[in-house]
């Protein structure tokens, strides 16, 4: 039995319905979730990600600004380690 391909995202009838794939909702979280779609729209559409190349640097450009954002927070939330 030949396994799925890697970037197929299918459900398969043994998951729930109504369980969201755990990359979707991590996605989903940084605000670039629909820039996500349009990179997989083009994907399937075009089966070359040569041709998407756009919609992959857009989505990557916003990641970036997330995890700029993010790291920016957690150095703020971070205890200052200098005593006087």
């Amino acid at each position: 039995m030949a396994s799925p391909a890697p970037h197929d995202r299918t459900r398969r009838p043994s998951q729930d319905q109504d369980e969201e794939d755990p990359v979707d909702q991590m996605i989903s979280r940084t605000g670039c979730g629909e820039l996500h779609y349009a990179v997989q729209e083009c994907m399937a559409e075009h089966q070359d990600w040569r041709k998407c190349q756009s919609q992959v640097q857009t989505f990557k450009d916003c990641m970036i600004t997330f995890q700029k954002a993010r790291k920016e927070q957690l150095m703020k939330q971070r205890p200052s380690t200098e005593s006087a």
